[in-house]
């Protein structure tokens, strides 16, 4: 099948950045749309972002201009760079994204979840 593991979370001052990557492992095909999205506690979840297969690129109000979104599909791996961070954006982040896959012969669609990655924005 598919997996999505998120990396790159951690601790990080108000104003500074991290990179988030979320790579995608097994008999991949393709990797259409991907998202990224953001809970945190005591909170819905969020939609951050999202990538098409094109590379064509949208952000949620809160993040614009501060968040990037992009893409290698030759790593098969989606990145989250975030600048300019503030505490407010401290949340588990996941990704999600349609993968095809190869299952035998066949090429199987799949929505799937990363397990999330913990980014906590704090001095």
């Amino acid at each position: 099948q598919v997996q999505l593991v998120e990396s790159g979370g951690g601790l990080v001052q108000p104003g500074g950045s991290l990179r988030l990557s979320c790579a995608a492992s097994g008999r991949i095909f393709s990797i259409n749309r991907t998202g990224w999205y953001r809970q945190a506690p005591g909170k819905e979840r969020e939609l951050v972002g999202t990538i098409s297969s094109g590379g064509s690129t949208n952000y949620a109000d809160s993040v614009k201009g501060r968040f990037t979104i992009s893409r290698d599909n030759a790593k098969n791996t989606v990145y989250l760079q975030m600048n300019s961070l503030k505490p407010e954006d401290t949340a588990v982040y996941y990704c999600n994204a349609d993968v095809q896959y190869y299952s035998g012969s066949y090429v199987v669609s799949y929505n799937s979840w990363g397990q999330g990655t913990q980014v906590t924005v704090s001095s």
